[in-house]
């Protein structure tokens, strides 16, 4: 029966700290239902709004012509990597961040160190979460192992053997907003979190929900519980299907609506049986929460699926027409470079001679020809990167992306209504 459990908290010996943070005093942890066996009723009007949003996260992830949007997600995780970072200052741009990443295989310099950090955790979290995704069974040292990846300057890894708490004093627990279970508790309830994460007893989105309201309670790490959780929303939609990568910004929707989303999370905390009115009326609330994000989410990668759609049509036209100015055919061979770049650019929208080459097994005339061509056609951009490297832009992507992460920052999901409500980049000046 999940419940909130007295606990006491001695004061601190410590003559380090200041006399207000040496208290002690009573507090409360919250113990949890398990997930295993809990009791789960989903009325009506909930499983109507979870079904609508399965339908519409299923129709972006298979919408026919659209190339490269498994490629913007990791655009989109760029805003999940700048909030996950401890990184001071202005948070880099879409466009210095492609670059560091292909700073990163081709050996570049002269980025910014926080366009590398920023890079290296977007790397990094989308390799951890895929390979939780494509395991036979999670286990709890593929958290961990995930925890690891995402916090690799973390100090204390591996499952919290100290009681932690969110809001207030950093030295007690005693006003806190929230204090999850005490430690010797925690195995037991990751072994249950991640045992109901193998299932498959609910929908895929209401699974998703659960596993992320149950690992924010139990708060298994020390720090960097916010990002493993929100990992493990993409893990759980991908290994059922739902995805096939890191596509639905829904944690980014979630960021936008904090207040609904904390306020969500407080309801799923209920007191009492998993079968009772206050643990239905207090699940209910949660999984409204996230699956009006998850709608949300959904409609907003429709929208960059367009955008792609619409870009790389305009990018076909331009080469058209070019081709045509100078008496050649007006489609360029399906086989060619520059068709098969055209289709790369919305997932690399920055690259060089080498990039071509590589990502294409292209001889070096043959990668010059077509990024001649479709720099010609005005759909790249020259530009000299570190050293004597010249690198090869497509701006529009990098103006896509940046007004994405705009509308996803807007609690209204439109700027016109709406201004962002967290640090978003600048839009492009014209």
């Amino acid at each position: 029966m999940a419940r909130w459990r007295a606990e006491y908290w001695p004061a601190s010996e410590s003559t380090m700290l200041p006399r207000r943070e040496r208290k002690s005093g009573p507090f409360q942890s919250y113990l949890p239902d398990p997930l295993g066996d809990r009791a789960l009723r989903v009325d009506p009007v909930l499983g109507e709004l979870a079904a609508d949003a399965e339908r519409a996260v299923r129709a972006v992830s298979s919408q026919p012509g659209v190339t490269g949007l498994q490629g913007l997600s990791r655009f989109l995780l760029r805003s999940e990597a700048i909030a996950s970072s401890l990184i001071e200052g202005v948070a880099p741009g879409a466009q210095q961040v492609a670059l560091a990443e292909l700073a990163q295989v081709e050996g570049l310099k002269g980025f910014s160190e926080q366009a590398r950090l920023v890079a290296n955790n977007i790397t990094v979290l989308r390799d951890a979460a895929g390979r939780l995704a494509q395991a036979d069974h999670v286990r709890m040292p593929d958290i961990d192992a995930l925890h690891r990846a995402l916090l690799p300057e973390e100090k204390h890894h591996g499952i919290r053997r100290v009681q932690n708490w969110i809001g207030r004093s950093s030295y007690h627990p005693l006003d806190a907003v929230f204090v999850p279970p005490p430690p010797d508790l925690v195995a037991p309830m990751i072994d249950d979190l991640v045992r109901y994460m193998n299932g498959s007893v609910h929908a895929p989105l209401i699974q998703a929900a659960l596993v992320h309201a149950q690992f924010e309670t139990i708060h298994p790490f020390t720090d960097g519980n916010g990002r493993v959780g929100r990992a493990l929303i993409h893990t759980v939609l991908t290994r059922r299907g739902l995805t096939s990568s890191s596509v639905l910004p829904i944690s980014l929707v979630l960021a936008t609506l904090a207040e609904e989303y904390i306020a969500g999370l407080t309801h799923y905390r209920y007191d009492g049986p998993s079968g009772s009115e206050a643990a239905h009326e207090g699940v209910s609330a949660w999984l409204r929460v996230f699956l009006e994000a998850a709608l949300v989410a959904a409609e907003q990668a429709r929208l960059v699926s367009a955008e792609v759609l619409a870009l790389t049509q305009e990018w076909d036209a331009r080469v058209r027409a070019h081709r045509q100015e100078k008496g050649l055919r007006g489609v360029p061979r399906a086989d060619s470079v520059s068709a098969r770049l055209l289709a790369r650019l919305p997932e690399a929208p920055v690259v060089t001679l080498a990039t071509v080459q590589r990502i294409l097994d292209v001889s070096d005339v043959a990668a010059r020809a077509g990024l001649e061509e479709l720099t010609d056609a005005g759909v790249l951009t020259r530009r000299k990167l570190g050293g004597q490297t010249a690198g090869f832009l497509a701006r529009e992507v990098f103006d896509l992306i940046g007004h994405a992460e705009r509308q996803l920052a807007s609690t209204r999901f439109d700027t016109r209504i709406s201004s962002p409500d967290r640090p978003v980049p600048a839009p492009p000046q014209s």
